[in-house]
């Protein structure tokens, strides 16, 4: 990321520059600010409160399913990262290395953590002796450190934040399960929180995490016709418990190794709500998440008991759990209504004179930008309101993915696919060099691998039977 100018007065046009679009809004609704060190971002209040709403309906589910939370160094002895072949073949372009503190050279170099496995499985070793004390399932929230080359605010960033999940178990079967079981905790998080659609499914032995048996990956669809994956989650298998004398006492006397599991989400989905639901006019927030759920703009608020009446509105919407901000500012409403549609708050409520005398107050959804007529403080329609906009964003998201997904037989088609800016589903033989043909040819890449029945169907690529299909997109 450039140091640019933080000012922004007038956004890109969506259509036309998406790109520019984007950084032009999260600049001008003060989400982030560029860091001093390239690559790296400040989120602002309005764009942390997001993360942090993000946050506690993750907790929520997260501790259901049995994850605690905890907190490990961000320093991590560069031996750990050498102990799990495929993850430091994996890791080793991105790390960032701490080689001098307090004056002088260390005796081993430190690696800042660009994911917690080897850190985490070497306490799990310490942590677990016999199947008394399995599963571990363990969640820390933290920021992790990929030096990346190119750089965009939330989607990729040199420094991030995150949450990363961790499980030791006893058997396959339940580190497989518990795989899964965040999968399905990430994808219903997703449509009903975040209101985007998304797919999850396998990756492909390319795309998958570097030491991972298997990973899980959730797409999700960009307004530009582009994927972002979402969110990951690991099948460890053995790897790391081997690699880490991650032994328990089973049941039967022998002393075994655990089966293990990681899972992550970070602030990428951020960008994600940026990119899947905002509009010419700005952020287009789902009220789950919005900081602000509700904006009271009072109208001629200088006359005697609009604001008083303005006052008494916020104290009933706070009260009735909204999360509600009123704009008392010397500013024309019309300025306000652009300045708050920009920031997406979900709903607006003008109040003034003529609709306090008629036991009125006027709503607007920030989604559909339909103006409707409420009882005035009747906090329960306004609750109302807030779940028709929740679920509208994700019909309409879902609508437009599922009209963007297309079916090909043929590397030229996909090509075609790909570049009217669409998802494309393809029978695929299974082979690596046919997963590259088609990164050459449409500079798409293996998403995920779907359910979809691949009987009677031949690879589009080299025309041998199909042994899965695959969701291809350009991506983030």
């Amino acid at each position: 990321m450039s140091k640019n100018k933080q000012f922004v007065t007038a956004i890109a046009d969506i259509n036309e520059n998406f790109p520019q679009w984007y950084t032009d809004v999260i600049l001008k609704t003060k989400l982030v600010d560029y860091g001093p060190v390239k690559g790296t971002m400040v989120i602002r209040p309005y764009g942390y409160a997001i993360w942090e709403n993000i946050q506690n309906e993750l907790n929520k589910r997260f501790k259901k399913s049995g994850a605690e939370n905890a907190y490990f160094p961000m320093l991590i002895p560069a031996s750990y990262l050498t102990k799990e072949a495929e993850h430091v073949e994996g890791f080793a372009p991105e790390v960032a290395v701490v080689t001098h503190a307090g004056g002088k050279e260390l005796d081993e170099a430190l690696i800042i953590r660009p994911t917690s496995e080897t850190i985490i499985c070497d306490m799990f070793a310490k942590w677990m002796e016999s199947y008394r004390d399995l599963p571990i399932v363990i969640n820390q929230w933290a920021n992790v450190m990929r030096w990346e080359k190119t750089t965009r605010p939330f989607l990729r960033t040199s420094e991030f934040l995150w949450q990363e999940g961790h499980t030791v178990h006893a058997t396959s079967e339940e580190a497989e399960a518990k795989t899964q079981q965040m999968l399905e905790i990430y994808k219903e998080f997703a449509e009903n929180c975040l209101a985007i659609p998304v797919f999850t499914g396998k990756k492909t032995e390319k795309e998958k995490f570097a030491g991972a048996v298997a990973t899980y990956g959730m797409e999700a669809m960009m307004l530009d016709g582009k994927s972002l994956q979402a969110g990951t989650s690991h099948y460890l298998g053995q790897n790391f418990a081997k690699a880490f004398n991650m032994k328990f006492l089973d049941k039967d006397g022998e002393l075994k190794y655990g089966w293990s599991s990681s899972w992550g989400v970070s602030t990428r989905l951020i960008g994600a709500i940026i990119m899947a639901h905002g509009d010419q006019r700005g952020l287009v927030l789902p009220p789950v998440v919005a900081p602000i759920q509700v904006v009271i703009v009072p109208i001629a608020m200088h006359k005697e008991g609009v604001l008083d009446k303005a006052n008494e509105l916020k104290k009933a919407f706070e009260d009735a759990g909204i999360r509600v901000t009123l704009d008392s500012r010397d500013e024309t409403p019309g300025w306000k209504f652009n300045e708050w549609e920009m920031k997406g708050v979900p709903v607006r409520i003008e109040v003034g004179p003529r609709d306090i005398e008629n036991g009125k107050m006027l709503a607007m959804r920030r989604d559909t930008l339909e103006k409707i007529e409420l009882a005035l403080g009747d906090t329960n329609a306004v609750k109302t309101l807030l779940d028709d906009v929740q679920v509208g964003l994700l019909e309409k998201s879902r609508k437009a993915r599922d009209s963007r997904v297309k079916w090909a037989e043929t590397l030229d088609e996909i090509f075609d696919a790909v570049e009217g800016k669409n998802f494309v589903k393809a029978p695929w033989c299974g082979c690596r060099e046919c997963e590259d043909k088609i990164k050459e040819r449409a500079a798409a890449t293996s998403r995920v691998m779907t359910d979809d029945s691949v009987e009677g169907k031949t690879c589009a690529v080299c025309g041998k039977k199909a042994e899965k299909v695959v969701l291809y997109a350009r991506a983030y």
